[in-house]
């Protein structure tokens, strides 16, 4: 199974640099691709963090990666707009899994509706509640490779991040939670949150 993120941004943000590193030693670098970069990118404009970790990345759109092999209906667009939830089944009828940009973006970017109308990909939904890039296809992994229903993962919704007795904020996504029943973030997001702490969310994801 391989992922793609279809990032249209200019740049990278230091929360999209953890988010993209922790994605990467979740599913290894060979299954993860980021699309869809803009015409004039090179590599300088990759942060070397992520180049050291084996980033693959193209300018080209979703279904033109691996060499224009993809077959657009072994590929899964993960939609918020869908009205079919992504289940274990789907293992075996997708290979692809395309993450429009809006997963991890608040308020909700629809840039899935781009692809969703220019290319007719199948899509697929994870729940109504927003998710983060990383819980996405962390969620899809579960689904898909360790073949887990949707409805037995064990989510948190908006979870409150403290920073100390008096400071706090509510992270407005759900996600995925660990064996403590705490929310799974990218190693070095509470620091980011923490230091930045009078950013505000949508400053943090676009700085």
């Amino acid at each position: 199974m391989k992922y793609i993120i279809e990032h249209m941004e200019e740049g990278f943000s230091e929360w999209v640099i953890l988010e993209y590193t922790q994605i990467i030693k979740e599913v290894g670098k060979e299954n993860l691709i980021l699309s869809s970069l803009p015409e004039n990118t090179t590599e300088k404009d990759i942060p070397q963090r992520l180049l050291d970790l084996g980033l693959q990345w193209t300018t080209k759109e979703c279904i033109d990666v691996d060499d224009g092999k993809v077959n657009k209906s072994n590929v899964c667009l993960l939609d918020p707009a869908a009205t079919v939830e992504l289940t274990p089944s789907d293992s075996t009828k997708f290979e692809y899994f395309v993450f429009g940009g809006i997963l991890g973006s608040h308020p909700r970017i629809d840039r899935t509706g781009l692809l969703r109308e220019k290319y007719g990909l199948e899509g697929r939904r994870l729940g109504a509640l927003q998710m983060t890039t990383d819980t996405a296809i962390r969620t899809t992994q579960i689904i898909i490779q360790d073949q887990v229903k949707f409805e037995d993962i064990k989510f948190i919704d908006y979870p409150e991040i403290r920073y100390n007795k008096y400071e706090a904020t509510e992270m407005p996504f759900r996600y995925v939670i660990d064996k403590n029943g705490e929310p799974i973030l990218p190693v070095g997001m509470l620091d980011l949150i923490k230091n930045d702490a009078d950013q505000s969310i949508d400053d943090l994801l676009l700085e």
